[in-house]
């Protein structure tokens, strides 16, 4: 049985993405103890935002609470 599920995307408009993330983005790859993902995720979810978003953020906060401290 094959499937013909329709993409949301044309194929122009899935690699003009595809472009637009190879060239403006960085990938990162974390790996958490199994179970934790789904943790993130819904406190993410709970803000609001999307696990990229909240890991993104909480980066931020970290690298400025830590640069703060240096700087006393």
């Amino acid at each position: 049985m094959t499937s013909n599920k329709k993409s949301r995307y044309t194929p122009a408009q899935a690699r003009s993405a595809k472009k637009y993330i190879n060239e403006k983005t960085d990938q990162i790859t974390i790996r958490v103890p199994k179970g934790d993902k789904s943790y993130y995720k819904a406190i993410a979810e709970k803000n609001g935002e999307s696990l990229n978003a909240y890991v993104i953020r909480a980066m931020k906060y970290l690298n400025e609470a830590e640069n703060l401290h240096k700087e006393k």
